[in-house]
């Protein structure tokens, strides 16, 4: 099944645009992180008819998004939904939630887990936001999902896509897939987030789903480096097309489904997140591409880019099932500082000689 599938969620964008009937009044869910793409799923969230709480561990931004409707560090210039609400206690937030969905940086996920984990309703789903791996494990983060909660994958989704958030927040159109091992679950989540501007689609394939939304972080960052250095559209336009060659080996080789790479949580987002410069991983890249040394990059970051900390852990997934990813290998390489930017190459392949793409 690919993400081509909608699911229950088209069902449930026409019940609610009906005129025949009052609409449904949508679950009460809570969203963990009040960053730029936590808050704007919020908004998704709110403007598809559900009760929605933010967790912000600041009491300020929290009450700035309760009282003032706004995310000014974040969100700069949107007005967020009336009924949003926000909370900087996580109890207070997790009360009575039928839904979490949890968008925080992918290093620290397991620490928050074992704060959330004391005060998750028994029958909640729990949604990640999430596109990283952790470092030392590997593990994808509905993996950690599972560990630290105990809960099996009927209870576990993904989004992913090609999200900017701040089109989105704009309410321009877009479309994300939800994945889960039980499809009921993946069309609950999708007919959640739904709304006028904002479609889900749903699919099972969760590995593909993940990595596809971890791998293409890897590729913008080369597309980011080599636009940094100053190298035009054939130079990007060949990292973009071999590095999803690249992102389509690796996932197969972990159990992915082939065609969720061509859908909307690989090619579908490696697309936005290369070309756009509203793309966090892009930007870095860029930075790095033009002189600047990791620590300088990081530094510079208002928000984490995943990319950065997620290259060394798929080199290491890559290496054990034997697939070769060059292109991620070089940027791992200016990443540590043993290759000039300048030096990672357009022509690079997965095959041992160009006999073909």
């Amino acid at each position: 099944m690919t993400d081509a599938t909608p699911g229950s969620a088209s069902a449930a964008a026409a019940s609610a645009s009906s005129h025949d009937a009052p609409p449904v009044p949508g679950p009460h869910v809570a969203v963990l992180g009040a960053g730029s793409w936590g808050t704007t799923f919020a908004k998704v969230l709110a403007d598809g008819g559900s009760a929605v709480t933010i967790w912000a561990r600041r009491p300020e931004l929290a009450a700035e998004i309760s009282m003032g409707k706004r995310n000014s560090d974040y969100l700069p210039g949107i007005n967020l939904p009336r009924t949003l609400q926000a909370d900087s206690r996580l109890a207070a937030v997790l009360d009575g939630a039928e839904q979490v969905y949890i968008s925080v940086p992918s290093q620290t996920l397991r620490s928050n887990l074992r704060d959330v984990a004391p005060y998750l309703d028994r029958h909640a789903v729990v949604i990640s936001l999430m596109k990283g791996v952790e470092l030392g494990t590997g593990n994808r983060m509905s993996e950690v999902l599972a560990q630290e909660l105990g809960i099996g994958g009927s209870r576990i989704a993904v989004a992913s896509g090609p999200n900017l958030a701040l089109e989105i927040a704009k309410e321009m159109p877009t479309a994300a897939v939800v994945a889960s091992e039980d499809l009921l679950t993946a069309q609950t989540i999708a007919a959640t987030a739904t709304n006028r501007y904002f479609r889900s689609f749903v699919n099972t394939d969760v590995i593909g789903t993940e990595f596809g939304g971890v791998l293409k972080n890897l590729i913008a960052l080369a597309i980011g480096i080599v636009d940094g250095v100053g190298y035009g559209e054939n130079t990007k336009a060949s990292i973009l097309t071999r590095g999803l060659a690249e992102m389509s080996a690796f996932a197969a080789a972990y159990g992915a489904q082939p065609e969720t790479m061509s859908g909307l949580a690989g090619l579908g987002d490696l697309i936005a997140t290369s070309e756009s410069p509203l793309s966090r991983n892009n930007r870095a890249g860029r930075l790095l591409g033009q002189g600047y040394g990791l620590a300088e990059v990081v530094a510079s970051m208002q928000q984490t880019a995943e990319g950065l900390s997620s290259v060394a852990p798929v080199l290491e997934l890559a290496r054990a099932r034997g697939v070769l990813m060059p292109i991620v290998e070089q940027v791992g390489q200016v990443l540590d500082g043993t290759l000039a930017p300048q030096d990672l190459a357009p022509h690079l392949t997965t095959d041992d000689l160009p006999q073909g793409e």
